[in-house]
């Protein structure tokens, strides 16, 4: 018998039969995604610095909306970036291997109780996060709507479809956390 922290040795364990250890190791197919996404994290880290450096050389020419637009554009690219490690690092955690980081001092928090239904969760609460700085920048540039002599990037329309959308992303969070609470809570009462 083993001692407890021994991995065990029986057979069955020890030895997968060739479907299953084939289906298990197909988890290893995910990590072109992640590398694909590591890409574009470093596509938005240029697009980030591209933007800091027109907002830097035009601050003396902008107007302050025109400042405020483009700032809310960089903490739209942080919060996608944000967005982007919480599945690169979340989602290989979870569905490909360990990434053993217990003890490292740079060990993100929430990863130490990371699994698929608190990462939709996350996921979702970025989203939201996500959709209301692109409905405030809408917001903003919307005054100009109805406006005589001014350009508006937006209709009336466009603005209250954008506005639709998002209460559609806070209903669907509160759906699945309304959803993984009910699955969570009768499992506490055995």
């Amino acid at each position: 018998m083993p001692h407890p922290g021994e991995p065990s040795t029986s057979p069955e364990l020890a030895a997968m039969r060739p479907l299953p250890a084939l289906i298990f190791s197909s988890r290893w197919l995910q990590l072109p995604l992640y590398i694909g996404l590591i890409v574009a994290q470093c596509v938005y880290v240029f697009l980030f610095l591209k933007e800091l450096m027109h907002l830097v050389v035009h601050a003396f020419d902008f107007s302050e909306q025109q400042i405020m637009l483009v700032v809310l554009g960089l903490i739209d690219v942080v919060m996608i970036s944000n967005l982007l490690i919480m599945v690169i690092v979340g989602g290989y955690e979870t569905f490909v291997s360990r990434l053993r980081l217990e003890g490292h001092p740079d060990q993100p928090e929430w990863l130490s109780h990371v699994n698929a239904s608190v990462l939709k969760i996350k996921l979702a609460m970025a989203i939201i996060g996500i959709s209301s700085i692109h409905l405030l920048r809408t917001f903003i540039e919307a005054g100009n709507i109805g406006i005589t002599g001014r350009t508006a990037n937006y209709t009336e329309s466009g603005v209250l479809l954008q506005t639709l959308i998002h209460v559609v992303f806070i209903l669907s969070a509160i759906g699945i956390a309304w959803v993984d609470r009910m699955t969570v809570v009768p499992n506490k009462g055995h």
